[in-house]
């Protein structure tokens, strides 16, 4: 028998540090291989760490909502002989990481002589329970052996590892609802947000007279937390400064107080795009493709790149250098549980329009499911913020750092408009874009924002046109 540290692992490009989010095994736990251990909070992303060991876990060098530094000790291990250990993990090398869980991991078969470690993702469950595997561990046969001796399993502890995403297990864990305790509503007994919210809500009781409230009982996210309304929650709250709203501030500040910020915006008819959109929406080709004026939105603003690559651009004050890319990497803001965070689409420009609206819809439910990769952000080259689903027209976007632009699509609205000098009743959509007024100006910024307020003026032809 012996000891074995694992270290926490780098699980992004250069990340130094990572809050524990949920613990799935506890000391004096026997696990087995690729056993999940640990769920982990980067900057970047919600990450689950599998065993690098199959052994006794003696201790845990962390508890919930500590923030760990990479390549510190975060578990030892009681491991003996070679079916213990992993064949290729070591205390100084840990083990890439998977995807967060939807489902339990599969039994493992008896370990034999000279098995190695198998990573195995499981895929991504939505908060509404549906699942979808990317890949899936052939069946083994166990290995027979009279010199091994039997796995032994750890036992089920109840609420040690119960069925759910990160998003909700750490809405749960904010608000003090034990997961052991609820039965799972999504497929295949997940349980699911609203499984959570229903466990907040009070049980019917016998009925008595209240007194009224004077303001609203509900609750609204704010930098990834659920914060309660005047009328109920708290007189003060504080909020730690980690995590995606860490990562927020600081890239903000920088890119604030480094990059001159200056903005041109425009009004556009985007009538025919609302109508290329609910034509194209009933097309039977396009039945299992989710359309949005997003989509539009994201192909114009790679078309204009394409025509004006200067505004695809860096400023390297470093070298004293504008570093002009020929391939956009199109961030996309994403309001998700965890906070704002901007996952890109590489080599957006290259896309079509099924390509565009389904790398946009991938992207956005990793970004909200915790499951966005640590490559898809970083590298952006051009970034869009979409807050017309907020009921809003307009916004003056701050850049982030080491991109040219940020474009801001506000609501499409029914508004008055002139058309052939009469007033008519037209789809209008504001858009503003940001940009480092280093290496872009004015005269270029706003090419590339009429070039983008025409193509969503008449999306059928520019994209013919290419």
């Amino acid at each position: 028998m012996s000891e074995e540290i694992f270290l926490l692992p780098d699980v992004g490009e250069g990340l130094v540090e990572a809050e524990i989010v949920t613990w799935k095994v506890k000391e004096g736990d026997v696990v087995t291989l690729n056993q999940p251990l640990v769920d982990i909070e980067t900057a970047k992303a919600t990450v689950e760490l599998p065993s690098p060991y199959a052994g006794t876990v003696v201790k845990l060098h962390g508890s919930v909502g500590d923030v760990m530094e990479v390549h510190r000790p975060l578990i030892t291990f009681e491991v003996g002989g070679d079916a213990g250990a992993s064949a290729s993990a070591s205390p100084a090398s840990a083990p890439p990481a998977t995807p967060p869980a939807s489902a339990p991991p599969a039994e493992e078969p008896a370990t034999g002589a000279g098995r190695e470690a198998v990573l195995v993702g499981y895929g991504v469950a939505n908060e509404d329970g549906l699942a979808t595997r990317t890949h899936r561990r052939k069946a083994a046969t166990p290995v027979a052996s009279a010199s091994a001796p039997p796995v032994v399993r750890a036992p089920v502890t109840p609420g040690l590892s119960p069925r759910s995403t990160p998003p909700v297990r750490l809405y749960a864990k904010q608000h003090g609802i034990d997961l052991a305790t609820l039965t799972g509503s999504g497929r295949d007994g997940l349980i699911t947000r609203h499984d959570v919210e229903q466990a907040l809500s009070p049980q019917p009781t016998a009925r008595r007279e209240t007194a009224p409230m004077t303001g609203p009982t509900t609750t609204s996210r704010f930098v990834g937390r659920e914060i309660e309304s005047w009328s109920t929650g708290p007189k003060e709250e504080r909020i730690p400064v980690k995590g995606v709203l860490r990562s927020m501030s600081e890239a903000m500040v920088q890119s604030a107080f480094s990059a001159p910020h200056a903005a041109v915006w425009v009004r556009v008819d985007a009538t025919r795009t609302v109508e290329l959109l609910a034509g194209l929406k009933k097309h039977p080709n396009l039945a299992n493709v989710r359309l949005s004026p997003l989509t539009i939105v994201a192909l114009a603003f790679c078309d204009a790149a394409r025509h004006f690559p200067g505004i695809n651009s860096s400023f390297d004050s470093a070298n004293g250098e504008v570093v002009v890319r020929r391939s956009v990497n199109l961030g996309i803001a994403a309001d998700t549980p965890r906070g704002l965070i901007v996952p890109n689409i590489k080599g957006a420009d290259e896309l079509d329009l099924v390509g565009m609206a389904t790398s946009l819809n991938v992207l956005v439910d990793k970004a909200r499911s915790g499951t966005t990769t640590p490559n898809e952000m970083i590298g952006t080259t051009l970034t869009i913020t979409n807050v017309g689903p907020f009921g809003v027209d307009a916004a003056m976007p701050i850049l982030p750092p080491g991109t040219g632009a940020i474009l801001a699509v506000g609501q499409i609205a029914k508004s008055p408009w002139v058309v052939d000098d009469e007033i008519v009743i037209r789809h209008v959509v504001e858009l503003a874009m940001a940009f480092d007024h280093r290496q872009v100006d004015g005269a270029l910024a706003s090419r590339v924002l009429s070039h983008v307020g025409a193509f969503l003026g008449d999306p059928a032809t520019a994209m013919i046109a290419g």
